[in-house]
């Protein structure tokens, strides 16, 4: 409730601050459905109730009454007017035995809770250094009334330490339909609405009057409030939706800045609120699942279709949202396929697929997943930390929606996600276990059959040496297919030797067929592994033919039946097939031309 004003001219210009103040609390929607029921007289009269060298005290009918004639700033008043509108929402006018040491009690209550809300600046008398340590109002009356009232908190109250702020009356001037007590609850409610939509986007601030009434951002904050598998990373981006920008961008519809943590969405479009869930939550799967990351060298924009075909067919289960009614990419015919499958089924058929659109439009040639200005990102720190945040996100989001039980969730989309959440085994690590399955470690025996050393303490105890059973070396090996191109990096290359050679030495594998390739194969034979780590002439250097090199390996009398064949290439390279049990070893970003039927390894 609005003061009364009683002169409009000559009016004190410290009553100016007490205005502004008050109109502050009534905006505040923590405060504003108390301040709408309390009456505020802040003029000189001789209805004023308030000491005249205090500042302010508040009547248990719901009258706050205050001293302007003093030099104090607008926050100041915030904060005796909170301080005020507290004792009444906290119900602290209950008569007590002992009225001074309850009315220090809820004050240092209320001087402990206005610190913690950081709310308006505290005037010097009402301000000190102090620990409740978890105290209520009833725990420090009683010791106030046992031990007395302790120094650093005295006089923390609105009218001073002559005065105690709080009064009582019998009278009332009108009838109220709720308590304070429930008034303040209201208020509570309502700041953490407002909190709610100004981490949503809905609002520009605490309290505003005008609420952005976008429907992207409403989409985005109902996923924050509504949607626990999404909540986090929605919160972690900006919606921007500028026309100009989108046009600069060449976006049609909406795309995603993962290292900016932006979505943009083309306002022309005007989406309503369902199409903009939709939109929104095709572009944070983006995000989340590592689509950027998991591209290892394909084309950009059909590895971003075939991504799309995944991520719609999800949300149409999970009936997320509105399907956009421009249309996007989505055939019932790819469900249970993952982006991996899709993409080498779209390269059997380019000139069809290379038409479709992404969220971006079809004129842009690129997809909805926006690229960034540094190249090999998401292997930078930077991009990994951030890479490992939205994982995070995600994961974090799974387990909510599961406890929750907000609604239903794909067992694909689930699985990639379960799966991300686990740590990443090292490329080395997992090629070696890759060999372990086909190199058991060998069995070793004592013998007497050579001379042993002997010690020199005791030269007439023979000593046994351990060696291996006979026969246990026969068929030891593997073969290893090694791309010599010129597209092959010589580090990747070195890199990719040494890894091998101290796998073979580890496990016992005394030789290894090397097979060099390029536009024909040069066959090196049986290596030996120590020779693999010293400097091999590699020959070759030309075009990228792999095939005649596998046949070569199948058709050779000397290669074990089910020896495995590790082919180590940059992709760059034809179709091969491969009867036997085999591998991939590639640069990390790279990909095959055709979808492989072994394990493949990138090295990082």
């Amino acid at each position: 409730m609005a003061p009364r004003a009683k002169s409009k001219s000559g009016q004190d210009p410290s009553i100016g601050a007490v205005l502004e103040a008050w109109s502050w609390m009534e905006k505040h929607p923590l405060f504003a459905p108390l301040a709408d029921k309390v009456r505020m007289n802040c003029y000189d009269s001789i209805n004023n109730q308030c000491p005249k060298d205090a500042w302010a005290v508040v009547a248990n009918t719901g009258a706050i009454y205050c001293r302007p004639k003093r030099q104090a700033t607008r926050e100041n008043w915030i904060y005796v007017f909170a301080h005020c509108l507290l004792h009444l929402g906290f119900g602290h006018h209950r008569r007590q035995l002992r009225e001074r040491e309850w009315n220090e009690a809820c004050c240092a209550f209320v001087a402990k809770f206005l610190r913690d809300l950081k709310i308006g600046q505290a005037p010097e008398f009402m301000s000190g250094k102090f620990d409740l340590a978890g105290e209520t109002e009833e725990t420090l009356y009683k010791i106030f009334c046992d031990q007395g009232v302790t120094p650093e908190l005295k006089g923390l109250g609105s009218a001073g330490s002559k005065y105690a702020d709080m009064l009582f009356s019998d009278q009332s001037y009108y009838r109220r339909a709720k308590t304070f007590e429930e008034l303040l609850a209201d208020g509570l409610m309502a700041a953490v609405a407002s909190a709610v939509n100004v981490a949503g986007g809905l609002e520009s601030h605490l309290g505003a009057s005008e609420k952005l009434h976008s429907p992207a951002q409403q989409a985005r904050s109902w996923f924050i409030s509504s949607y626990p598998l999404l909540g986090a990373l929605a919160a972690a981006f900006t919606i921007v939706e500028d026309l100009l920008v989108c046009q600069r961008m060449q976006i049609s519809i909406a795309a995603v800045d993962a290292e900016s943590k932006e979505i943009y969405i083309n306002p022309g479009v005007k989406l309503n609120e369902g199409q903009a869930r939709f939109v929104i939550a095709h572009e944070l799967l983006h995000v989340g699942l590592q689509h950027q990351a998991r591209r290892h060298g394909r084309d950009p924009n059909l590895w971003n279709v075939a991504c799309d075909y995944v991520i719609n067919g999800w949300l149409v289960e999970m009936g997320i949202g509105e399907f956009p009614a421009l249309g996007l990419l989505h055939d019932p015919a790819t469900k249970g396929m993952s982006a991996e499958e899709i993409y080498v089924m779209m390269c059997k058929d380019l000139r069809m697929y290379r038409k479709l659109a992404t969220l971006r439009g079809a004129g842009s040639g690129q997809g909805d997943m926006l690229e960034g200005g540094t190249p090999d990102w998401w292997h930078c720190p930077e991009g990994m930390t951030l890479d490992e945040f939205y994982r995070r996100c995600l994961a974090e989001g799974l387990s909510y929606h599961r406890l929750q039980g907000r609604g239903y969730l794909p067992a694909g989309l689930v699985e990639q996600i379960e799966a991300m959440a686990q740590p990443s085994i090292p490329w080395d690590v997992e090629l070696a276990q890759w060999f372990d399955d086909y190199f058991a470690p060998l069995e070793k025996t004592r013998t007497f059959a050579r001379p042993s050393r002997r010690q020199s303490g005791s030269p007439d105890i023979p000593r046994p040496r351990y060696v291996t059973k006979d026969g246990a070396m026969d068929g030891r090996t593997f073969a290893v297919l090694l791309d010599t191109s010129g597209s092959m990096e010589r580090r990747t290359l070195a890199k990719a030797l040494g890894t091998i050679a101290s796998y073979c030495m580890a496990r016992d594998v005394p030789f290894v067929r090397l097979v060099f390739c390029d536009a024909y194969p040069y066959d090196e034979g049986y290596v030996a592994a120590e020779a693999i780590a010293q400097r091999v002439k590699v020959r070759g250097r030309g075009g990228t033919v792999l095939q005649p090199g596998i046949d070569l390996i199948e058709r050779s009398d000397d290669f074990p039946d089910k020896g495995p064949v590790l082919v180590i290439t940059d992709g760059n390279c034809d179709s091969v097939r491969i009867s036997r049990e085999h591998a991939y070893l590639l640069p990390a970003g790279r990909s095959l031309p055709f979808n492989p039927k072994g394990p493949v390894f990138r090295i990082v």
